[in-house]
């Protein structure tokens, strides 16, 4: 019966392109004390779900693996997505995506078959995963872009949302980015900053990051910058609540410019600063801060 299931449990699906970590993150969420099923068909959730919330036992953080492994069972995930709503039971959508030369790469490495080109080209078959899992990510709240992680920094990320995120309580991530390595796949909210005056074009300033201290005042001095984060700030101050509201547990926030080197971390570290002011939980990452050679000073 309904009023029997107990309020605490943290399901968590984890889904996504084949290659890009699931594997991964399945080890750091058994390190953070989630009971993990790899690979459990689809139409079982739901009875999978009664088992655990009509046990007396103690298991209230969950994560399943749901992927095309499934094959032609996959596509009964969306309709054990509807039964978990209609019978109030919470869940998160965790889609871990990469590029297709990532995925390539490393199915080269590892020497495995794509699921969906078994005998075929893995690009293929990568394509065609893309393709069949779009709608499933569209769904997804949150997205992680592994294409350019370690194994310790994806490792990083899902500690960062799992170990410090309350149930129910959304969490931000602000990344800083340069939009000459490309805009970052997991973004939900996208900002261009390049309207600023470029730091990079001043001598004393280039070698440098946005966590100096002098790049940092040259770019949040500029008139234009401030009246910019004002706005921007405002219109967060607007957007939270709301996707607050919808259920959202997690928001990711990127701000790019030319590199990702100065005016986008500046900008990023102060709207972290401002919104952690405002009792949000913030994490920052500057995905492109280092990559041409900058001081990270």
């Amino acid at each position: 019966m309904q009023e029997q299931k107990r309020p605490g449990l943290q399901l968590e699906i984890i889904t996504g392109m084949s290659g890009a970590g699931k594997t991964q993150v399945i080890h750091s969420l058994e390190d953070m004390g989630f009971y993990c099923v790899d690979n459990l068909p689809p139409a079982l959730i739901p009875k999978f779900t009664d088992l655990i919330t009509q046990s007396p036992s103690k298991m209230e953080k969950v994560a399943l693996v749901i992927d095309i492994r499934g094959g032609e069972f996959f596509p009964d995930l969306f309709e054990a997505l509807s039964k978990l709503k209609s019978q109030k039971i919470p869940y998160e959508i965790l889609f871990l995506e990469a590029s297709n030369e990532t995925l390539v790469r490393r199915f080269k490495e590892t020497r495995r078959r794509h699921p969906l080109a078994p005998m075929g080209r893995v690009l293929d078959g990568i394509i065609e995963e893309r393709l069949r899992l779009q709608e499933l990510r569209g769904m997804a709240d949150k997205v992680i872009d592994t294409s350019d992680l370690s194994n310790q920094q994806l490792k990083d990320q899902i500690w960062n949302h799992f170990a410090d995120n309350k149930q129910g309580q959304l969490s931000i991530t602000i990344m800083s980015f340069g939009y000459k390595y490309g805009l970052p796949l997991d973004a939900d909210l996208a900002i261009d900053v390049r309207f600023l005056p470029n730091p990079f074009y001043i001598e004393a300033l280039r070698p440098h990051t946005g966590e100096n201290k002098e790049v940092m005042e040259y770019v949040l001095s500029n008139p234009l910058a401030q009246t910019f984060l004002k706005k921007y700030l405002d219109l967060l101050d607007f957007l939270i609540p709301h996707y607050c509201e919808e259920g959202k547990m997690h928001l990711m926030i990127a701000i790019g410019c030319t590199g990702g080197q100065h005016r986008s971390v500046a900008l990023s570290n102060w709207i972290a600063k401002s919104l952690r002011g405002c009792g949000y939980q913030v994490v920052v990452n500057h995905r492109d801060i280092l990559k041409s050679g900058v001081k990270h000073t």
